[in-house]
This record gives structure tokens, sequence and C-alpha cells, in this order.
């Protein structure tokens, strides 16, 4: 199972939010690629205790990656493993798919070299000893639409002749829709066409964000670290790219500076074209 809240175990367990550990960092990221056949799983991990990471080197320990979708799916991992590949005809990835990396015993372990654990329970570690199979410790859970192909993929780029304006943002469900009057106006007779629609993307991050504020705030203060997962695919995936681009805090006054860490200098890059541009012409 995926353990999404703290659970109560009667011995200490690893996790981001566990208050068992003084070393308690436990953190997943998963990339998901795909060709014809195969899912690709490719994870990264970081565990703060030096005593689990003792275990996993040592075999007394492994790692199980945790894929629940319509059921759950679990992967022992070797030590140095972080890539998994699944033929597409074992899972399915039509829903909002949760991802979770686990550490279980191999052996029966005994707590008392555990030097990570906080000052309540250093005080009788000699005495926690961990049955085999069971849990040791569970890192954060990673989350994403399993029927988009690319989860952080935010923009769509339309042409609408019909437009009473010459550039129109809207949010739709799963994407930022850029939609333009003049299918000149995507600069697409001109080099690096893409990172000349920055602006356009900048303004459609903007509007998003503002939109993100009020569905997920009641105060105009979004604690991206402690707000629950959000239930519309669009929102959700800026909920995941903000995570990922370690953002704590959203709200309106700070919208900007969020633009600037998700976005990957996309002013600057716009700034640097349009400066080559200048050169060639003159």
């Amino acid at each position: 199972m995926i353990y999404r809240k703290d659970a109560n175990f009667p011995y200490p367990v690893l996790s981001n939010t566990s208050q068992s550990y003084a070393a308690n960092y436990f953190d997943l990221d998963v990339n998901v690629s795909e060709n014809a056949d195969f899912y690709h799983f490719h994870f990264d991990y970081e565990i703060d205790s030096e005593f689990m990471r003792e275990q996993i080197s040592r075999g007394r320990a492994q790692l199980i990656l945790i894929i629940q979708s319509k059921d759950n799916k679990f992967y022992k991992l070797q030590p140095s493993q972080q890539t998994v590949e699944i033929h597409k005809s074992r899972i399915s990835l039509n829903k909002r798919t949760s991802i979770q990396l686990h550490i279980q015993a191999l052996d029966k372990i005994n707590f008392g070299s555990n030097n990570d654990l906080n000052e309540f329970y250093i005080q009788f570690r000699d005495e926690v000893n961990v049955p085999k199979f069971s849990l040791l410790g569970y890192s954060n859970v990673i989350v994403f639409d399993g029927s988009i192909t690319k989860p952080f993929d935010l923009f769509e780029k339309r042409v609408d002749k019909d437009l009473k304006s010459d550039i129109k943002v809207e949010l739709g469900q799963e994407t930022i829709v850029i939609h333009y009057k003049n299918p000149e106006f995507q600069f697409n007779h001109l080099p690096k066409s893409n990172v000349l629609n920055n602006p356009y993307i900048y303004a459609g991050l903007s509007k998003a964000l503002q939109t993100f504020i009020i569905n997920n705030s009641d105060d105009g203060d979004v604690d991206i670290e402690d707000i629950q997962e959000p239930d519309g695919s669009l929102d959700l995936k800026l909920y995941n790219l903000m995570k990922k681009k370690m953002v704590a805090e959203l709200n309106m006054d700070n919208i900007d500076e969020v633009i600037y860490k998700i976005s990957d200098r996309i002013i600057e890059k716009y700034t640097v074209a349009l400066g080559g541009l200048v050169t060639d012409g003159s």
C-alpha cells in the first residue's frame, strides 16, 4: 500500500514527516517515458539516515518501488537500481497514478547502532528489534495523471481566425491554450520561433497560477507543502511542477518569482533570441 499520511507503528519508521528520526529526509523523484511497448520509470532518491543506507548496502534491507494505478504493483530494487521497465500490458496509466519508495527489512534488525533516531528513541534503541519483512521507511508520494504522456507538458497552440483579439490565453482542463488570430503571430517563419513565443507562455503561466491560487486557497496564500493534491489535471500539473522546482509558497505577490523558478529563464532566453534577430538583421 501507499502511505499518504503518518501511520502508527510500534517502532520508529523513516519518513519525511516522521518524528522518530532526527535525520528523516527520504525523497523520491520520478520521470516516466515510454515507447511502443514499455513504460520506463526513471527515479532518483535521497535518504538522510546513514543507518538505513547501511542496511540497504549490506543486504539487510531492500528498496521496493510501489506503483498504484488500478491496482498496486511492487518492484524489488537492487541498491543501485534507478530504472524500472514495465510492459504496457501489465500496467494501466489511464488515471491518476501514485508512486512511492519503501524500505523493507530482509532480516531481523536491531536499532542499537541507529544514531539517526530522535532523543526519545535513542534512550532505549537497544531494545528496538524490527521483525523480518517489516516496513522500515517510506518516501514522499509522486502523483501524475497517467493518461497524459508528458505530465508537465502545459501548453497547446491553436489558430482561430474568428478571434476578437490577436491573442487569447485560455485555461483548458489539462493545458494552457494559446489561441492566435493569425498564424504569423507564432513566428514560425523565424528561427527560434518557440522562444519568441515566451511572452505568451509567461502570460499563460501567470493566468494559470492566479487561478491555482483561487482554486486552492481561502486566504490568497498557498502552502505547496501542506495543501492536498489538486483534483483538476492542469492544477495537478502545476502542483507537481512547483514541488519539483521546490516552490514552497504561492500568492498573488510572488507569482513572477514562481514563474522564474518553474519556467527555466524564459524571459532571458527570449531576450537572447530577440538580440540574435537584431544582430542578424543589421
